[in-house]
């Protein structure tokens, strides 16, 4: 007998968007309510609302886009291989991750744009700003933030939505996997060599040092 898993106000929040995009409630091509909107109608803090829309989003639900909303772009998701996920053993995630981000960076240092360039910047900033403080939670989000917009520069969209589903599953295990931030400080630079060789356009180096960051897990 498999062992009954709690979920999350998070999670409990994302089912009850999600029963809404699959109903019509919210229909395809529609925009979400606002995050005060949404923490008035679910009783939930604004950390609540945005961990369940990160949820949504990255199970194919809906799209983020920066400064404007949530909108719905499917109505079913993709559920089925998020659950399959779920099911799979840590050593299976980062097996099925490795291979994925080596192709994401293969295809980043040729088609980032500066716009990702300044995002992975930022991303690396705040990972070693949190990393510095021991502040795991939040650490762990701009270590995901910054290896997901690598992947969104890598102009494969599938590849992208492959990445973003994996990345909450890799996010979860990071949590129940590390007690400190202390492999996220040993990884930095290797982290910041990434970039550079992404920006100058290196894939050989870029690939190498993809390598060693997964060795660091």
């Amino acid at each position: 007998m498999e062992p009954i898993q709690r979920k999350s106000l998070a999670q409990e929040v994302a089912d009850a968007i999600k029963e809404k995009i699959q109903t019509g409630v919210f229909p395809l091509n529609a925009k979400l309510p606002t995050e005060p909107e949404l923490m008035k109608s679910f009783s939930v803090g604004r950390s609540t609302i945005r961990e369940a829309t990160r949820y949504l989003a990255q199970s194919g639900y809906v799209q983020v886009k920066q400064g404007i909303g949530s909108f719905v772009i499917s109505n079913s998701g993709n559920q089925g291989l998020d659950d399959k996920i779920g099911k799979a053993g840590f050593a299976a995630i980062f097996e099925v991750r490795q291979l994925i981000e080596m192709q994401i960076i293969e295809k980043a240092v040729h088609n980032r744009t500066q716009r990702h360039l300044t995002a992975m910047r930022k991303n690396l900033k705040e990972r070693a700003t949190f990393a510095a403080a021991g502040n795991l939670e939040a650490c762990i989000k701009a270590d995901i933030a910054f290896h997901t917009t690598v992947a969104e520069s890598c102009g494969n969209s599938i590849l992208t939505e492959l990445y973003k589903t994996l990345s909450f599953h890799v996010s979860k295990s990071f949590t129940e996997s590390y007690i400190d931030t202390k492999p996220f400080i040993h990884s930095q630079k290797e982290h910041e060599a990434l970039l550079k060789f992404i920006e100058s356009g290196n894939k050989t180096k870029a690939l190498e040092s993809a390598k060693k960051i997964i060795g660091h897990l």
